[in-house]
């Protein structure tokens, strides 16, 4: 398939009219979109497991210091950072793939606005910037700060032998959970692991709806999706990934909560079937065939993510 020229002043098809192409600087624009930091939705999907960690690790001991306000503000820059890292690292690794792809192909790499050695120096200064946010952290959740580069490096590539790369995705923007429960606590504990397969069967659900999109150019070109994998089936699949996220994340919540009152315990619990409500919601939108309103719903599962937290906060307090 030929690729067509670059879109106007390097600008990506699937984002337009964002702060980078208004107003950053013309030499970083195409760093920031090889970041993807014009479309923050993929910061806010890695970093809300790690706020959901933190929110879990509080509730499960009643104590705050200002050291978790400081997990709060670095987990995030860390999000941006890593989330930007992993952006690049799979534009290097897809870049063949990526210029056959509609949506795809007007991206730095494919386009030739930055070449695979600089997108390499970029990827390893904010891994670089990132680590040093993690040092801070306690000696355990260091640890596990670089077992997460394993499934962030094995990501791009689960679409050439598995059907179910979005489970490969799972294990990479949820690791966070893990991490913040375990910079809290000092150490893993079992609320966090079921948060944690909570978040995967999330990104099962967010990541099928955003897969639809590029459906047909998966086929094309032989990648493979569990969009591709259900096909017009997509809304039983969907509806098990619904149910299956709300009642981990509600089991994560009563084992962090067991020794709160009940009230707090009602509370805590109520975050995640309001997250459940906003994904029947979703669901109920879906159509397979609507790219631009795939897109939004993918996007709007930032809200869905955000809403355990102040009924964490809530419950917390009390």
């Amino acid at each position: 398939m030929t690729n067509p020229a670059p879109m106007p002043e390097g600008r990506v098809a699937d984002s337009a009219d964002n702060w980078v192409d208004r107003i950053a600087p013309a030499a970083t624009r195409p760093y920031l979109r090889l970041s993807r930091a014009d479309r923050p939705i993929g910061t806010w999907l890695l970093w809300l497991p790690c706020l959901w960690g933190l929110g879990l690790a509080m509730l499960a001991d009643g104590q705050a210091t200002w050291f978790d306000l400081w997990l709060v503000v670095g987990s995030g820059i860390g999000a941006f950072l890593m989330r930007g890292a992993g952006c690049t690292w799979n534009d290097i690794t897809d870049r063949d793939i990526d210029g056959s792809v509609a949506r795809t192909r007007s991206r730095p790499i494919p386009s030739g606005a930055v070449g695979v050695r600089a997108a390499l120096m970029w990827m390893l200064c904010q891994t670089l910037v990132s680590l040093l946010i993690l040092l801070t952290f306690n000696w355990a959740a260091i640890l596990l700060g670089f077992i997460a580069l394993i499934p962030v490096a094995i990501y791009p590539f689960a679409k050439r032998f598995t059907w179910w790369p979005q489970v490969f995705l799972g294990l990479a923007f949820n690791w966070g959970a893990l991490l913040l429960w375990t910079a809290h606590s000092g150490s893993l504990g079992w609320p966090a692991v079921v948060a944690y397969v909570a978040g995967i069967v999330w990104t099962l659900f967010y990541d099928t709806i955003y897969a639809y999109q590029d459906a047909e150019d998966d086929a094309l070109i032989g990648v493979k999706s569990t969009a591709r994998l259900f096909g017009d089936a997509a809304r039983p699949w969907l509806r098990g990934f619904l149910a299956g996220s709300t009642v981990l994340l509600g089991i994560a919540v009563l084992l962090a909560v067991q020794d709160r009152s009940v009230l707090s315990l009602l509370i805590a619990v109520g975050g995640p079937w309001a997250m459940g409500w906003h994904m029947t919601w979703q669901l109920a939108r879906f159509d397979a065939g609507n790219d631009g309103l795939l897109l939004r719903l993918f996007r709007s599962n930032r809200n869905a993510g955000l809403l355990p937290l102040p009924f964490f906060a809530v419950a917390f307090l009390l």
